[in-house]
């Protein structure tokens, strides 16, 4: 082979990739040229100039299929100041490389492709057939994932493996994300008569703070409540006017129970309820610019069972963690709704999207060990 597992690591990490700047494409090139050159059959999905997915599949004894899923971008480096390193080239230091990417999640991707690689080249042949898919545009639009179902051939895989950022403990839950655009309209009239006017501002944050109220009502084991925050608000004309116009986008995560549409059932009812209030003149635009779904595997699911039996083997914790973040799970499981996910990753959950961003090589080492093992 090529690289040794650690080598081929900082090769990935050395690409840069961030999401909307970088050319992700490059790294879907990088990764397929070495699945190929170790026998694996693999492939570049394009989408566009700067975007495309890598797909590589192993054959296994038998037709029943697993998918290993990770993304290829990054977020973007932030304050330079902050960082120790130079947050585009990897460095090594204490056990642990830094680098943008080190545990969201390019440690995960990384470890999946050089498994699979080296299998191949060992002549080992899995049980089941794996398709490693890397796909691009995870930290906006999740447009990779959205492409992989239009263009590939999924069936009804066993599992989805996501090798997100979990610490090598078992990612039984992830929580949903809604992004929720509300424009309102409401009467302008004089500042010294409010009354007079409907506030289309105020009216924005009542709805909103109903809605978390509701929200707050229902909880996970793992996740805690589901949260729901503004993110942006525009609205006001002059500092004696009432305003008659707003936006709002509201950042809401919910947690496996709870949809889409549900949440906006119960937005709905509150909205009307202040169609009322105001003789019907307060009118609300309500636009969905993101949805991811809940995720959440059974706890009596043989494949965590026998995910935490190899980490037991390895003396690590198999105690579940649930994943507050949205990943590309949310998107895949859309196409493929029975197949169970399972969320195992080497990197720091808490390192995402942080300066000095870093993965422990040792964690990283035995991921790639306890994946060969797991299938």
């Amino acid at each position: 082979m090529k690289y040794d597992a650690e080598t081929f690591l900082m090769e990935v990490l050395k690409i840069p990739t961030v999401n909307g700047k970088d050319n992700e494409k490059a790294l879907a090139i990088f990764l397929r040229d070495f699945l190929k050159e170790c026998g694996v059959s693999a492939v570049v999905q394009d989408i566009d100039s700067r975007h495309a997915n890598v797909v590589g599949v192993l054959e296994g004894k038998s037709k029943e299929t697993v998918i290993w899923n990770g993304h290829l971008d990054t977020v973007p480096y932030g304050k330079i100041g902050e960082w120790k390193t130079d947050p585009s080239v990897p460095s090594k230091k204490n056990g642990c490389i830094y680098a943008r990417g080190a545990s969201d999640m390019k440690s995960g991707l990384a470890a999946m492709a050089y498994v699979l690689g080296s299998m191949k080249e060992k002549g080992y042949v899995p049980s089941r057939t794996i398709y490693f898919c890397g796909t691009c545009d995870e930290e906006k639009n999740g447009m990779g994932a959205k492409h992989l179902l239009e263009v590939q051939t999924l069936g009804e895989p066993a599992l989805l493996l996501i090798g997100e950022p979990t610490g090598l403990q078992p990612g039984t839950a992830q929580k949903g994300c809604i992004w929720l655009q509300m424009k309102l309209h409401g009467r302008t009239s004089h500042g010294a008569y409010p009354e007079q006017g409907i506030n289309a501002v105020e009216y924005g944050i009542r709805i909103f703070q109903d809605l978390k109220r509701k929200l707050k009502e229902h909880s996970h084991g793992l996740l805690g409540s589901p949260t729901c925050q503004i993110t942006k608000a525009e609205g006001g004309i002059v500092p004696n006017m009432t305003p008659d116009t707003a936006e709002f986008m509201l950042d809401i995560r919910v947690v496996p129970g709870i949809t889409t549409w549900m949440a906006g059932e119960w937005l709905q009812k509150i909205i009307e309820g202040y169609r009322q209030e105001t003789d019907g003149e307060l009118e609300v635009e309500v636009h969905i610019q993101n949805d991811r779904q809940a995720i959440e595997i059974p706890a009596a699911s043989p494949w965590l069972k026998k995910l935490q039996w190899e980490l037991k083997l390895a003396g690590l914790s198999k105690e579940p963690i649930g994943i507050n973040y949205f990943t590309d799970a949310s998107i895949l499981a859309k196409g493929i709704p029975s197949t169970p996910v399972l969320l195992f990753g080497p990197g720091q959950p808490e390192m995402a999207h942080k300066p000095n961003e870093y993965v422990e090589i040792e964690k990283y080492l035995q991921y790639i060990k306890i994946l060969k093992r797991f299938l």
